[in-house]
């Protein structure tokens, strides 16, 4: 760890930067979803009319699309196939409602034509739970046991539950790095499918839609930070105590 003054450059270099991000995106989010809940789209199609035309569009018949509780909770479960759209979604005609329809519809996509990242993340959810959970923990109790004269004689054990829990804490920040091209390619996938199904017809629509999926993408951009962030603050701290 490096001092100055008292403070911790690295949580000040590191950790701060994804902190300012996420309290930023989680905002524009919000602004931005209010700014284009309010503009209609052209053909007054709903955000669940949205996802069926476009999960039609792409041969897609057995994802199910249900209603859910909430204000953007919208989500896709590859395991159950069912696209789930929040009250805020679901119903509404606006170009930010279509726009969040559309994205998640763009998961369901990726789910059927085979998109890698999406799969790999999804073999890496299991570990990634694990470790965001457990892995700092065994990382510190590692070295916080290591300090003791009675534990000496357990020191590699020791040295190996560091770097179990440093691996696991790893596999949680990977699991954030591979979310972002995930989400990316969703939105990407999601404007042009809108576009070319005509359920947006103009410009104005199209680039309504985009403010809002990009605020929403820069959310998952300020997570993976943060985990990368607490991952190099870990690491560093376990190798600063492990050269004393």
């Amino acid at each position: 760890m490096l001092y100055y003054g008292g403070l911790d450059l690295t949580y000040l270099v590191f950790a701060v930067p994804a902190l300012l991000l996420g309290l930023w995106a989680q905002m524009a989010v919000k602004t931005r979803f209010a700014k284009f809940d309010r503009v209609q789209t052209k053909k007054a199609v709903t955000g669940a009319q949205a996802a069926a035309i476009l999960l039609k569009a792409n041969g897609i018949t057995d994802v199910k699309i249900a209603r859910i509780s909430g204000s953007l909770t919208d989500n896709y479960n590859p395991v159950t196939k069912v696209l789930s759209l929040s009250d805020s979604t679901y119903s509404s005609t606006s170009i930010a409602a279509v726009g969040v329809a559309a994205h998640e519809t763009g998961h369901a996509i990726q789910h059927n034509v085979g998109y890698f990242p999406l799969s790999f993340r999804r073999m890496l959810v299991p570990v990634a739970n694990l470790g965001s959970a457990i892995g700092p923990v065994l990382a510190l109790a590692g070295l916080g046991f290591g300090y003791s004269a009675q534990m000496e004689a357990y020191l590699p054990f020791l040295q190996l539950l560091t770097n179990l829990g440093l691996m696991l804490f790893a596999c949680a920040t990977l699991f954030y790095l591979v979310t972002l091209p995930v989400e990316f390619n969703a939105s990407r996938r999601a404007l042009k499918i809108l576009k070319g199904a005509g359920v947006f017809t103009d410009r104005e629509e199209t680039d309504g839609a985009r403010e809002v999926l990009w605020a929403a993408a820069m959310t998952y951009v300020a997570s993976a930070l943060g985990a990368v962030a607490n991952f190099v603050r870990l690491l560093l701290i376990t190798r600063k105590n492990r050269r004393r």
